[in-house]
């Protein structure tokens, strides 16, 4: 008999829990429920996401600890599926894997997240002040900017017509100091009159739409000269970081958020360890933007959901995160997505899977992990972005991924790689001997060199690309004489190897190693990165000649020239 409970406002239904294995409850008298509707879990409210519907039975996984939970408490339906909300307030602001923020909850209940808590994820009682730029009677649709919010110095926030049946005209807009929760605007449309406020919501499973999505064509500048160099990842496109314990994913991650030319950072702490993530809360709000002086978090949301926490809140973390993003995205601003670690998410997916007694894939992970992955990355891109006033906006998401020992043939990776077009390879004998990034050159690519080349040959010249790859085959070769040193001894090649070998150590010591400490190491600009790779090739080729003409192999490694690049690194940029 399926058993009902009065709202306030409206007739919800109510399950009776059957089952509780850890994060999965399985509930019954749950017909009508959907796949991915929000549910109110137990006596004391917690929050979960139905996953699966037998019949009247929905498995249930559950973002919060199930401990103390059994049989026959209630479920309740929301009759929604789980969305985040959207507007100002968002910059600057750390929450958990359901966008609940920490440092409200910390005030509510102490150190500690008591269960079934509920604290708004904007603060509603904060005044903004709201500019409107359109006036009544003008026309607008779904994705148009209606006003804007000056949300930090660094970021004014875009209050938009949220998507779906809003097409038609404005009747009234307001201006001056209003909540999240006010109405700004009403628009007349065929289907009645619609209210827009200065906030929105949007479930975290759905990619927000967009009008085109363009091919990838510029770099994001990230100031680490392997990547920008070598390695390059375009705006709006995805990138993996591989690598084993130790190898450096989350300090490269830092840096790049730091220091790469996006407009806003989303990082998700998915499933780190609780010490990388109190190193993230403690260590970002502190830093300070290189572009403006302000504080990094002026233009940086944190998701934190390390894995002591529950472990199904992994999957919705990385889901509320981009979404965050790409509402940023649809503003016309470029962002850049940190996901760290993607395989905590997948071992959460495989719990779940195994939980569920789903016939497991390779290695127990669920059979869906590849399309799973795949729907994540294929939400970065460069897009037109809805409404009329014609805008851009770009998504790129940067993913690490923590292979178990190191090993790269695993599930997760290879799922990755086969999505993403750049691969960072992280080598931990690289970050042993101190070499920062340590990005294993002979491993990485990136597919969009290609793309890029038209914006790179435009703005670094042509000899930019042609040292790259001369570069990278110096490299190569450095990587086959290695073993002839190994046998014979540095001494039995010939000069023309010598050369060789010495160029390459220039590029991989005073090219490709940086010190994150340095106030002038620690990022080089794209300009820069031309020079220092044009004087080192022109330092090589002029060792080639000076050879040809007879002249012996230590008068080369002699040459005033060279003794010149160890410094390029650390001289300022005029």
């Amino acid at each position: 008999m399926k058993n009902k409970t009065k709202d306030k406002n409206n007739e919800k239904s109510e399950g009776v829990i059957i089952k509780v294995s850890g994060p999965l409850v399985v509930a019954e008298n749950m017909e009508g429920a959907t796949i991915y509707e929000v549910v109110k879990v137990g006596n004391e409210g917690l929050s979960g996401e139905v996953i699966e519907m037998r019949g009247g039975e929905a498995s249930i996984q559950v973002y919060e600890e199930t401990s103390g939970v059994g049989p026959g408490e209630p479920v309740i339906r929301t009759g929604r599926q789980l969305s985040v909300t959207l507007g100002p307030g968002l910059l600057g602001a750390i929450y958990d894997g359901i966008q609940r923020p920490l440092d409200s909850i910390a005030e509510k209940t102490g150190d500690f997240i008591t269960r079934g808590v509920e604290v708004p994820a904007l603060d509603e009682e904060k005044k903004w002040k709201f500019e409107p730029v359109v006036e009544e009677g003008e026309e607008v649709s779904p994705g148009k900017i209606i006003g804007e919010v000056k949300e930090t110095e660094t970021i004014t926030h875009k209050i938009m017509v949220p998507p779906g049946n809003f097409s038609g005209r404005i009747v009234s807009i307001k201006s001056g100091e209003m909540k999240v929760t006010d109405v700004v605007a009403e628009i007349k449309t065929e289907s009645g009159k619609k209210e827009v406020r200065m906030s929105q919501s949007w479930p975290i499973r759905s990619p927000r739409p967009t009008t085109a999505k363009l091919l990838p064509a510029k770099p994001l500048v990230t100031g680490q000269r392997v990547i920008d160099t070598f390695f390059p990842v375009a705006k709006g496109g995805a990138a993996s970081v591989p690598g084993p314990f130790g190898s450096g994913k989350t300090v490269i991650q830092h840096q790049l958020a730091k220091w790469s030319d996006a407009d806003v950072i989303v990082f998700i702490g998915c499933g780190e360890r609780g010490n990388e993530m109190t190193e993230v809360l403690q260590e970002f709000p502190e830093l300070e933007d290189p572009r403006t002086g302000n504080p990094l978090m002026e233009r940086t949301v944190l998701i934190a959901n390390t894995s002591n926490m529950p472990v199904a809140a992994r999957e919705a973390s990385v889901y509320t995160g981009i979404t965050i993003a790409e509402y940023f995205r649809d503003m016309g601003l470029d962002v850049a997505l940190m996901a760290d670690s993607t395989s905590r998410w997948a071992e959460a997916l495989r719990e779940m899977s195994a939980r569920l007694e789903e016939m497991p894939g390779e290695e127990g992970y669920p059979a869906y992990l590849g399309s799973r992955i795949a729907a994540f990355y294929e939400r970065a891109g460069i897009v037109e972005c809805l409404g009329s006033d014609k805008r851009k906006g770009s998504l790129t998401v940067i993913g690490a991924v923590s292979p178990p020992g190191g090993d790269l043939s695993e599930p997760v990776t290879q799922n990755t790689l086969r999505t993403t077009k750049v691969f960072w390879s992280l080598d931990d004998e690289l970050a042993n001997a101190r070499h920062f990034p340590a990005i294993d050159w002979l491993n990485s690519y990136s597919l969009y060199t290609e793309d890029m080349a038209e914006f790179l040959d435009k703005n670094l010249g042509a000899d930019f690309r042609k040292n790259r790859v001369e570069a990278m085959r110096i490299l190569s070769k450095e990587a086959e004489l290695e073993e002839i040193v190994r046998l014979v001894g540095f001494e039995a090649l010939s000069d023309t190897d010598k050369l060789i070998m010495e160029t390459a150590k220039i590029i991989r010591e005073d090219f490709l190693m940086q010190n994150a400490f340095d106030d002038v190491d620690t990022f080089t600009s794209l300009k820069k990165q031309a020079m220092m790779i044009g004087e080192i090739m022109g330092f090589y080729r002029e060792g080639k000649k000076m050879l040809s003409e007879g002249m012996e192999i230590k008068e080369v490694f002699a040459m005033d020239k060279k003794q010149k690049l160890s410094q390029l690194k650390f001289k300022k940029e005029s």
